[in-house]
């Protein structure tokens, strides 16, 4: 603190220049260490369809489901994990696009859906996207 004597008295004010030092250097550190950083899982943005394709053609797709008391499907039909691995072999074994979607129902917790994304990687699938489903149940008929 610097003081300094005036008519009327002290006045006592605080050097922030030590602070303003330290200050820097975290952001100097913050910003050479941030680079470095390693993400498991790469992320890919999603391009936009070729103008050529027709748009009645619908691409026959790949969707596994987790529902809210842990049942999968597959393109809505039941399977076990036990199956679920060695279908999605089988199946992206003969497909050039080794696409696939995964929808978990939004009351799952993130590890449960996470174990259908490590089937997905083991069978051979290229890209694979998230899907949310609600777990509100649909309104009663009258």
């Amino acid at each position: 603190m610097a003081i300094s004597a005036r008519k009327k008295g002290y006045k006592s004010e605080i050097n922030i220049t030590p602070y303003i030092d330290i200050l820097l250097v975290l952001l100097i550190i913050f910003m050479v260490a941030a680079p470095l950083k390693q993400h498991e899982h790469p992320v890919r943005v999603p391009q936009p369809a070729p103008a050529d394709q027709p748009k009645n053609v619908k691409p026959d797709s790949i969707i596994v489901e987790m529902d809210s008391d842990h049942t999968v499907r597959l393109n809505q039909r039941p399977v076990t994990l036990t199956e679920l691995e060695s279908t999605l072999t089988e199946v992206f074994a003969r497909r050039a696009a080794k696409n696939m979607f995964i929808r978990g129902d939004s009351s799952l917790p993130y590890g449960d859906v996470f174990v259908l994304l490590d089937i997905a990687r083991r069978a051979g699938v290229g890209d694979v996207a998230l899907l949310e489903k609600s777990s509100s149940p649909a309104p009663a008929a009258h």
